[in-house]
């Protein structure tokens, strides 16, 4: 015969269980905290937070993030980026957004004291804060810290690993969470062209802009997107570094309707707005 419960245990039990969940909420908090203290930005200035919790909901084909990232029950995982304002990571901002149409994401922009003023469009390129609800209903952590640094960086895990500099690197690791799978040819086309457009694109000389403008040209009148039929992180490092050539308007035809196709979707033209 089974034996009865007794209600007293069941209580005991029930408050166990209410305790352990609050436990795992301020564990959550704390993680998230010390990931701010234990990077190089233990000293920044918060003179200006915005927050925001808009998102669509999330995917059905959405990837396992405790698969990519590592399960750490009950604490929010955290991307912290550090960037210079004078040269804004468009890429990272896209993506973001991109980031926001799969997951729940816990937003944040901060100012750093090594920076005396950002422009206002850049403190809110995250949008505006309308609710904030509970830490631990959030699936990802996305601090933008506007910081003098010569170039992106990026800490994931504070323990295990250095920061990831440089914008197409950090571009790469946050579009892999989208859990897309390339085989190695196309794996290779990607890397290709998001360097390509970093360091001939953005940073190199009129001669070289050239010669990358004429290839690109070349590779999208065989196909929609720079690399397969899909848009990919290729795409859209290469759209931001476009932007800041200011070179745009003067682009072959293929890439000019390559432009205009991903223009037409919300995280980009959220940008176009940041650089109005």
């Amino acid at each position: 015969l089974q034996e009865e419960v007794d209600p007293s245990l069941q209580a005991l039990e029930s408050r166990q269980e209410e305790i352990l969940k609050r436990l795992y909420e301020l564990k959550s908090a704390v993680d998230g905290l010390s990931k701010m203290i234990q990077t190089p930005d233990a000293d920044f200035d918060v003179t200006n937070i915005i927050q925001t919790d808009e998102f669509s909901p999330l995917s059905t084909n959405g990837a396992d993030l405790d698969l990519m990232l590592g399960k750490d029950y009950g604490a929010l995982k955290d991307v912290v980026i550090n960037a210079n304002p004078s040269l804004p990571p468009l890429s990272l901002l896209v993506i973001h957004s991109l980031l926001c149409e799969r997951y729940k994401i816990l937003s944040a922009v901060h100012t750093h004291s090594s920076v005396k003023s950002v422009p206002e469009n850049l403190l809110k390129c995250f949008g505006e804060q309308t609710k904030k609800q509970p830490r631990h209903e959030y699936q990802l952590g996305f601090t933008l810290i506007w910081k003098d640094v010569p170039k992106p960086q990026m800490k994931f895990s504070i323990q295990t690993m250095c920061p990831i500099e440089g914008e197409g690197n950090i571009a790469r690791f946050l579009f892999s969470l989208f859990g897309q799978k390339y085989n190695a040819v196309t794996s290779t086309l990607i890397d290709s062209w998001v360097d390509t457009a970093i360091f001939q694109l953005k940073e190199g000389s009129s001669k070289e802009r050239g010669a990358v403008l004429r290839s690109m040209n070349a590779a999208l009148g065989k196909s929609s997107w720079l690399v397969g039929s899909e848009l990919t992180v290729a795409d859209v490092v290469a759209w931001c570094a476009l932007q800041h050539t200011g070179t745009a308007n003067s682009a072959p035809a293929n890439v000019q309707k390559w432009m205009k196709s991903c223009e037409n979707l919300a995280p980009f033209s959220s940008v176009m707005k940041l650089l109005k």
